[in-house]
Order: structure tokens, then sequence, then C-alpha cells
């Protein structure tokens, strides 16, 4: 996939798009910024269709609003380990400000299980449990497995990679 684009949304956060080869899903890749410094180069060594939106996150509202705006096919959360699924979790009522903007955030997410077969262990995550809340498959994955994992996502969908 190429980068064509990358800009800053209105929480403050790092977007980027990658566009693969025509057709295809459109995927949302989620990273928190001490997770995000491998996720472009493995973006850029995934050989498929469609396209992949990157969103360098902190809390759960910037993740919420990217899954309203673009809809994927399934969110890609980027972790230090590959999950294969986890438990509901409360994440706790704050307010944060970015320039300029105030927000809150915070409730329960419900438990969420990995859109692809796993081995991994459960584990919690509150942007995988947020995903799962707006009814998106999602899937936790380390940095170094992205690139495999979302091509075996490509090819289990039914326009393929």
């Amino acid at each position: 996939m190429e980068l064509t684009g990358s800009w800053t949304d209105i929480y403050g956060s790092v977007r980027a798009r990658f566009e693969g080869r025509v057709g295809g899903q459109v995927w949302l890749i989620a990273a928190p910024a001490d997770q995000a410094a491998a996720v472009p180069d493995a973006l850029q060594a995934v050989d498929g269709k469609g396209r992949a939106e990157f969103l360098v996150h902190q809390g759960v509202t910037p993740l919420l609003s990217a899954i309203a705006e673009q809809n994927p096919y399934g969110v890609l959360v980027v972790a230090e380990q590959d999950l294969s699924g986890g438990p509901a979790v409360s994440v706790s009522e704050q307010e944060i400000e970015t320039d300029g903007l105030s927000y809150r955030e915070g409730g329960s997410l419900p438990a969420w299980v990995s859109a692809l077969q796993s081995s991994a262990e459960h584990g919690v995550n509150e942007a995988a449990s947020a995903a799962a809340s707006a009814g998106i498959p999602v899937v936790v994955v380390s940095a170094v497995d992205l690139a495999k994992t979302l091509e075996a996502w490509m090819d289990g969908t039914p326009h393929g990679r």
C-alpha cells in the first residue's frame, strides 16, 4: 500500500491514508503513540486492494469518531502483543484537552472476541472494546504481525486481496 496523505484530526490525533489496488475494503488501523512508529512501514509492505486509514490516538473518543466516519470493514488495533479477545472494561470518566478542544470520555465498553482465529492470550484492550461497542469486527495485533494479519484478513473477504 502507498501513503497518500496525512493530517491531524479535530482531536489532535495523527491520521494517515494508505491506498492499495482499486477495489477491496476500508480498514482502520488504530495505535496508541507508543505503538505507532512501525505501523507506516508495515502498511507499506501490504500487498492488497482497498484502503487503510491509520489513526494514532489517545483515548477511545478519537477511535469511535474515526469508526463512525470511515465505517471500516474491520479495525486492527496495534498493541504490544496479539490478543484473541478481552473482557468488558470501564474507562474512567475524564476531561481531555487538546488544541482548543475539550471533551469528556469514559464509560463501560463490552467484551470483545478477535474477528480472526487466534491462539493468543485474552487481555484487556480499551480500543478493541470500543470497536466492539460500535459493532465493528476487531483484531488486536502487534506491529510486527500487522502486515501479515491484514493480508490474511483481506484474503478472507469477498473481494479478496
